[in-house]
Parts: C-alpha cells; sequence; structure tokens
C-alpha cells in the first residue's frame, strides 16, 4: 500500500533528494539512476529482442508444418528433400524479418525525432532531455501545454492546473500546489501535492521531485488497459480480410489435392509435403513485410518533404482521406496576428481597454496564444504597481480567462474572452469621457452586438475585454466571480490568410480532399478569410447549433457544411464522429490543448513541430513546416504508398488463384505430382524475390489522384477475370508438354515449373499499371530483379544445381513454344484488365449515381 501513496511521506527524510534541490542531479547520478530504475517507459516489455523477433516468424503454422514434414523425409533417408526444403523455407523467413526489421528500425528512427521532451535540471542548468531518460530525483520544470513525464511531488506551483481525467475521469482540471496531506488522502483524486505521468498542465507553471518513473508510475501499473493497440483502420482490416479470403481458399483446394492423391494412391508422404507446399506457396506471406517495407520507405519520404510519421500505418489513411478539418489559425492564416484596434463599446479607440486587455495579458500563466502576444507586443503597459493575487485560467467551455490584480489601493478582477461571453456576463458598459457606468440594458447590448459584429465582418478578430471591483480583503478568484461585469470595450486583431493557402487549397481540392474549417472563430471572421483565400461556403454551423442537435441529424448537416464555428473540443470531436460515421476518412490538423481529443478521433492525426506536448502526442504525424503544400505532398505521397501495397495484393491473387485451379485439375488427371514439394517451394521463393523490390517503384498519375481506400470486392472481381487466363495457359502447357513433348514425370515438372514462374513474375509488368506497360516504366531495380529471376528459372534445369530439384533440361523447341504462350499470355492479360478498368469504372459511376439520387 506505501507505494500508492508515496505523496503522503515526507520530503524532509530524503536529504539525497534535496539537500541540493535546486542544482538538481549531476550528469553522473543520473546515469547511475537511469542504470537503475530503466528507462522512463510503461511499454519496455514489448520490446523483444532480434533472435525472439527472429523466432516468433516461425509461429506460422504452414511453416512449422512444412519443416515438422520435412524431417519426416529426412528420417525416410530423403535427406536431400529435407536439405532443400529447411533451406528454402529458412531462407524465406529470414527475407521477411531482414526487410521488415530493417523498415522499423527506420521508422522508430523518425518517430524518436519528434519524441516528446522534458525539462529538467540537470548539474545546476536547465537542459531538454527525452522523457525516457528522465530518472527518479529528476527536478523538472513544467508549464501550460506540457505532459507531464513522471510521477512527481510538487515543491513550486504558480496557478497551476493539470487535467488528470486519463487516470481519475475528472472533467475539468484541478489546481496542484506543494504542501503535506492529511493521512486519509490515499486516493490520486486526493493527491492535490502531486502529479502523474501522462496527464496534461492546462495552466500555470511548476517545479516536480520525480519520484516514480516507467513501470512504477500510476499510469505505468495501469499500462495494459490505457495502452491497448489502435482500433485497426480500414486498410489494415481490408488487408486482413483479404488474408482469410485467400488463406480459405486457399484450405479448401488444398484439402481438395491431398484427398484426390490419395484417391489415386500416390505415396502419401510426397502427397501431405505436396499439399503443405502448395499452402505455403499460394498463401500471401510476404504481404505483410510488404506492407511494412513499403510503409517505411512512405515515411523516409515524407520525412525529406518535412512530415515526420509517428504511426507508419497511417501513411495508407492519409492517401485515403477525403475529409480534411482544419482550424484556420496557424493553418489557413500567417499566425502573425497583430493587435489592430482597442476600442470602446461605442467604438471609440481607448487606452483604458488596451490597459486591461495588458494586465490580464501580462498575467495570466496559462499558455499565451498568438492573441497574448499581440496585446503585449503592441505597446508597453507599465504594470509596476500591480500585482497579481489569484487566476482562473482559460477553458474552452467559458471562452475566457480571468486574473484577480491589487495595486494597494484597488482590487480589480479583469476578464478576457470571445466577445460573445463577455458581453453575456457584463451588466453595465464604459463610454469614454464619462465615469458613469451606463447600465447594459437590450438597447445598448443590441448596438454593441452591432458594433464588434462590425468588426469581425472586417476580418478582425475580436476579444471583449471587463473588469469589476472587488472588495479588498477578496482573496480568491473563482467562475461565481465573473458575473456583473463592467464591459470597457474591445481588442480587435488582424491575421492575414497565407499566401500560399489558397494555392494549396486548391490543389487538395483537386486531389479530391474536401476542406472543413473547424474553430473557435467567430463565423462572421471566417466568413472574411475564406472569401480572401476564394473557399466557397457550402454550409454553416456553430458551436450552439451542434449542441442542441442529434448525433443522427449532426450525421445530415455534416456533409453540407464547410464551416464550423465557435465550436469547443467536445463540439469539434463531435463533428469528426459524424464524419466517420458517413463513411469519410478522416484527417484533423490542430495544434492546441483543446485538439488532442479530435487528433485521437481522426483516422489522421497531423500536427505541427510547435505545437503543445498534448497535441504532439496525440498525433499520428507532424508537420516540420507550417503550409499545407507540405500536407498536399504528403497525401500524394500516401497514394503513392497504397499503390504499391495495392500492386502486390493483384499479383498475388492472380497467380494464386490460377494456381490453385491448375494444381486442382492436374491433380485429377496426372498419374504423378504436376510439381515436386521443394520445385513448389522454390518457386515461391524466387517469386518472393522478384516482388521484394515493389516498394521502390514508381505509381501511375493517375493511381494518385483522387482517394482510394482497400475494396475487397473489386480485388475479389479482380482476381476472378485474371486469375483464371493463368489457369488456361497452365493447362495449355500441360498439354504441350503430354501431347507435343511427350514429357516423362521430370520434363513435365521442370516445364510447368519454368512456365509458371515466367508467366507469374513477367504479369508483373502488366498488372503494376492501369495504363499500358510501354508507357508505364516500373522502377529499374523491380525490372532487373524480374528478369533475373526470369533467368535464373530457365537456366537452373541445366546447372547441377537442378539435378538436387529433380529437374530435366526441356529440349530447344520448349522454349520457342514458351516465348510464344507467354507473349500471348501477357496480350490476353492486357485486354482483360483493360476491360475490366472498364467495367469496374462504369460500375462505379453507376453506384455514385445512385447514391446522389438516393441523398
Amino acid at each position: 500500500m506505501k507505494s500508492k501513496v508515496w505523496w503522503l511521506e515526507s520530503l524532509t527524510g530524503e536529504p539525497d533528494h534535496l539537500s541540493k534541490l535546486n542544482a538538481g542531479l549531476s550528469s553522473a547520478e543520473a546515469r547511475k539512476r537511469l542504470a537503475q530504475f530503466g528507462p522512463n517507459l510503461f511499454r519496455e516489455r514489448d520490446e523483444k529482442s532480434l533472435l525472439r523477433q527472429y523466432l516468433s516468424r516461425f509461429k506460422n503454422p504452414l511453416v512449422l508444418i512444412l519443416l515438422v514434414a520435412s524431417a519426416v523425409s529426412a528420417f525416410t533417408g530423403e535427406v536431400t528433400n529435407f536439405l532443400i526444403i529447411s533451406f528454402i523455407v529458412l531462407l524465406s523467413v529470414t527475407l521477411d524479418f531482414v526487410q521488415e526489421h530493417r523498415a522499423n528500425q527506420a521508422a522508430d528512427k523518425l518517430r524518436q525525432s519528434v519524441s516528446i521532451r522534458a525539462i529538467v535540471v540537470r548539474d545546476s542548468q536547465n537542459k531538454e532531455i527525452s522523457v525516457a531518460q528522465v530518472v527518479p530525483g529528476d527536478l523538472a520544470l513544467l508549464s501550460a501545454g506540457d505532459l507531464i513525464p513522471a510521477d512527481g511531488r510538487v515543491l513550486e506551483a504558480r496557478d497551476f492546473f493539470v487535467k488528470q481525467a486519463l487516470l481519475t475521469g475528472e472533467t475539468y482540471p484541478v489546481e496542484k500546489h506543494p504542501g503535506e496531506l492529511p493521512t486519509t488522502a490515499t486516493e490520486i483524486q486526493e493527491a492535490t501535492n502531486a502529479v502523474f505521468m501522462g496527464t496534461s498542465v492546462i495552466s500555470g507553471s511548476a517545479r516536480i521531485l520525480v519520484v516514480k518513473t516507467g513501470t512504477a508510475t500510476a499510469i505505468g501499473e495501469i499500462a495494459d488497459s490505457i495502452s491497448r493497440q489502435a482500433p485497426a483502420t480500414s486498410f489494415e482490416l481490408g488487408a486482413r480480410r483479404f488474408g482469410m479470403l485467400i488463406m480459405r481458399l486457399t484450405v479448401l483446394m488444398v484439402l481438395f489435392v491431398l484427398l484426390v492423391n490419395l484417391w489415386f494412391h500416390k505415396p502419401w508422404l510426397d502427397s501431405f509435403l505436396f499439399a503443405v507446399a502448395l499452402a505455403v506457396g499460394l498463401t500471401p506471406e510476404l504481404l505483410p513485410m510488404i506492407i511494412s517495407v513499403t510503409l517505411a520507405r512512405g515515411a523516409l519520404r515524407m520525412a525529406k518533404k518535412h512530415m515526420i510519421v509517428k504511426r507508419p500505418a497511417a501513411i495508407q489513411d492519409l492517401g485515403s482521406m477525403d475529409m480534411l478539418c482544419t482550424d484556420k489559425t496557424g493553418t489557413l492564416t500567417e499566425a502573425k496576428i497583430t493587435m489592430e484596434r482597442h476600442v470602446d463599446a461605442e467604438g471609440q479607440s481607448s487606452e483604458r481597454v488596451l490597459e486591461l486587455a495588458y494586465l490580464n495579458s501580462f498575467f495570466e500563466s496559462g499558455l499565451k496564444n498568438p492573441l497574448d502576444e499581440a496585446i503585449l507586443n503592441h505597446q508597453h503597459v507599465d504594470v509596476t504597481s500591480w500585482k497579481k493575487v489569484d487566476e482562473v485560467p482559460f477553458d474552452f467551455e467559458r471562452r475566457c480567462v480571468s486574473v484577480l490584480l491589487d495595486n494597494g489601493q484597488d482590487r480589480w478582477l479583469v476578464v478576457k474572452g470571445a466577445a460573445d461571453e463577455i458581453v453575456g456576463l457584463c451588466t453595465h458598459y464604459e463610454t469614454q469621457g464619462s465615469p458613469l457606468q451606463r447600465p447594459l440594458d437590450e438597447s445598448a447590448r443590441s448596438v454593441i452586438q452591432t458594433q464588434y459584429h462590425a468588426l469581425e465582418a472586417e476580418g478582425f478578430r475580436v476579444l471583449g475585454i471587463a473588469w469589476r471591483q472587488v472588495a479588498q480583503d477578496h482573496p480568491h478568484a473563482v467562475l461565481s466571480d465573473e458575473t456583473e461585469l463592467v464591459l470597457a470595450g474591445f481588442a480587435a486583431f488582424l491575421d492575414p490568410p497565407k499566401k500560399s493557402a489558397a494555392s494549396a487549397l486548391k490543389a487538395l481540392e483537386n486531389a479530391g480532399v474536401t476542406i472543413k474549417i473547424v474553430t473557435g472563430d467567430s463565423d462572421l471572421v471566417t466568413r472574411h478569410v475564406c472569401t480572401q483565400l476564394n473557399i466557397p461556403v457550402t454550409g454553416l454551423l456553430t458551436g450552439k447549433e451542434i449542441e442542441q442537435i442529434d448525433d443522427h441529424t449532426l450525421r445530415a448537416r455534416v456533409e453540407t457544411a464547410n464551416l464550423f464555428c465557435r465550436v469547443n473540443p467536445a463540439q469539434k470531436d463531435r463533428v469528426i464522429q459524424a464524419l466517420k460515421a458517413r463513411g469519410h476518412v478522416v484527417g484533423y490538423l490542430g495544434d492546441g490543448i483543446n485538439d488532442a481529443p479530435s487528433l485521437h478521433s481522426a483516422d489522421v492525426g497531423i500536427s505541427v513541430d510547435s505545437a503543445v506536448d498534448v497535441a504532439k502526442e496525440a498525433a499520428d504525424m507532424i508537420l516540420l513546416k507550417h503550409d499545407l503544400h507540405v500536407l498536399h505532398e504528403a497525401v500524394l505521397e500516401g497514394r503513392r504508398t497504397f499503390g504499391n501495397i495495392m500492386k502486390y495484393i493483384m499479383m498475388g491473387t492472380s497467380s494464386n488463384f490460377g494456381n490453385m485451379f491448375s494444381m486442382a485439375g492436374a491433380s485429377l488427371f496426372l498419374p504423378f505430382l504436376p510439381m515436386l514439394p521443394t520445385q513448389i517451394l522454390l518457386n515461391n521463393i524466387l517469386y518472393d524475390v522478384s516482388e521484394v523490390p515493389i516498394p521502390l517503384d514508381e505509381v501511375d498519375a493517375e493511381e494518385i489522384a483522387s482517394p482510394r481506400v482497400l475494396d475487397l470486392s473489386f480485388i475479389r472481381n479482380f482476381m476472378l477475370v485474371i486469375g483464371p487466363i493463368s489457369s488456361v495457359f497452365d493447362f495449355m502447357t500441360f498439354y504441350v508438354m503430354l501431347a507435343v513433348l511427350h514429357a516423362d514425370e521430370k520434363l513435365f515438372q521442370t516445364g510447368w515449373f519454368v512456365e509458371s514462374l515466367c508467366t507469374q513474375v513477367l504479369v508483373i509488368f502488366i498488372i503494376r499499371t492501369r495504363g499500358s506497360p510501354l508507357k508505364s516504366r516500373a522502377n529499374p531495380i523491380l525490372t532487373a530483379t524480374s528478369l533475373l529471376v526470369v533467368a535464373v528459372a530457365m537456366l537452373l534445369p541445366f546447372t547441377p544445381l537442378g539435378v538436387h530439384f529433380r529437374f530435366e533440361p526441356p529440349p530447344a523447341r520448349f522454349f520457342f513454344i514458351l516465348s510464344g504462350m507467354v507473349l500471348v499470355y501477357l496480350f490476353v492479360v492486357e485486354l482483360a484488365k483493360q476491360g475490366f478498368y472498364r467495367w469496374s469504372m462504369a460500375n462505379h459511376h453507376r453506384r455514385h449515381r445512385f447514391r446522389a439520387r438516393a441523398a
């Protein structure tokens, strides 16, 4: 129980932690503690050694069955069979492991480049380090927007509010302060002198002493429930369904072939090995590696274009994204906000408004936003006579911040926030040149609203500034103090649109990505920005409207609306969820504390390197350059990645499905096995080698012109069209071998091995493009590897190694016949492919028109 209530222990009993507290730990002591306590991670146990990662590849039941079967063949005297099968299986597993391990290493390096950092005191100096390097005894400095790096005791705090809903479910931020607690405070909710890893700082600043790290933290103890694997994306689900489809077909076909072979009394061991080898050959076992390598290569290419990918699978989601929800400030605008006006309630320039706004921004301890910076940079105001007593930090429900100030004679509560909210809290207003405060009745309220709405219509971001005098002994600022305020006036700000935004938005629109602006700003300001950027407004929803409608209605409204204004974080999240429920793949671009829920909910969460820790941790990708053109390039890169993965899937289906029928048919009429188990495995490994360079291949322009998702019905239809063509040419090969060349068992197996591999590999050049293979050039490495594999297949029967695989050199005329058959095969596949895509496109347009009529 003691470990759970460490916040009740007295700090005075820990001299090694406190004797040199201001100096922090020395570098040597920090290294010693890191070795003692381990890195500050709670997922460390998920890391496997390279050996364990390699051995885990053998969990595939087909691989295990094959190794056991090869061992049985060794005991029966077939030592050559055993050696060949074992070598090929090990080569296949090793190839898969090496490629995927290299890909994962590259992705990990990119993730580490944008890892969350912490500021600690080491050797009497503030030092920024990776959160993983934080150790017990470290002195950590925290401010608004930070993620808390470890469990620790609060030593100093200034208006320090923490959101710890992750651990406690508390809706509102909790204020933390130093001090001892009563012994009854044993629950996390009662630990007001302690902070916990993974929670976030909403406002204020603090200095904490780290007590627990890694798995010893509160979040580490429940890491299994909190750090569950993210839900599978649409692409991952589609890939799994595809794998299951092929697996079911393979199992059925293998059982059929096995039963037929046993029915005809063929050797049971050879038949069993043949069936298992066939299963290995027909299963898309290379798919996970192709996906991993392709995604990793995509991540590296995106890093060169100033975008770091934290979750590689998100690359595919980015390519499939058809909706991008984004805030206005800093994305569509320059985020170089300047304070242009400070006016009273009647629209007259007012130094009084500037003074109150300056006092509020200067003494506010929360995260300084660009509006605060604009106020403080506009004009210096002397604040030396004032001191801060207390503060009610900003939150996204109230949309305002209050500071309680005292100058020795007066004590004021100064409030700044959204104009609508501030006016709603006021009962009086000031006018220039009059010491009297006028009542804010309905008539005056209407005039004042017209005043600040006119500013918003000109494109100004408007804040209301209000105040009230309180008693000299008023000790704290609380929410209930924000009533009966006096309206001083308004501060108006300009944030010009980015010069590059209009062209970037147009490029995204041309790429099939719809932009929806989700902002806390007013609709008037947002409309003005849209006008400047030539964005047509198709519909508007405000936060108040969203609050009043149910989810079903919201799903209908989000389809047509492209402006969502004055929305809080919960309402932003509802918009994201509603779009996803409509079947859209949704991206969200945000950089603030309030954006974290939406970044989590979106299919692709995108943030920027200057974002607060909470947003960067929630995001899947980090933009290093604040330019939507970078995002557009990343979207195209995501589509290239998807296109290359689809190439492998389409090739696998066309060859595997055809081979299934060929094997089944051959088993019915041949008195021997159509191909030996070792030959099937060799065929499989050579084919896999030819496919490895696919991640390097270019993708046709039409493939990246619009969002695409993994459509299982499309793949199945393609398989049903192209697969049988492969079988037809296999049966033609059978006829040539038996009727023309009068082949015996060895020559038949050799001939089909060569024909099967040639057609499987060369069809890559047909299927890799929707257009003409003569116009779309494959990557040179893919071309070289494929042609090399074909050459190996044709030459192998003439080598001493071919003897071990029981090959027999075919006669010269076989190769002439083979050349003609392969050319005709590729020509027929090209015709079938073009016909399939025309039919698929027409079918797509029919479905689209039907949906449009239904809508």
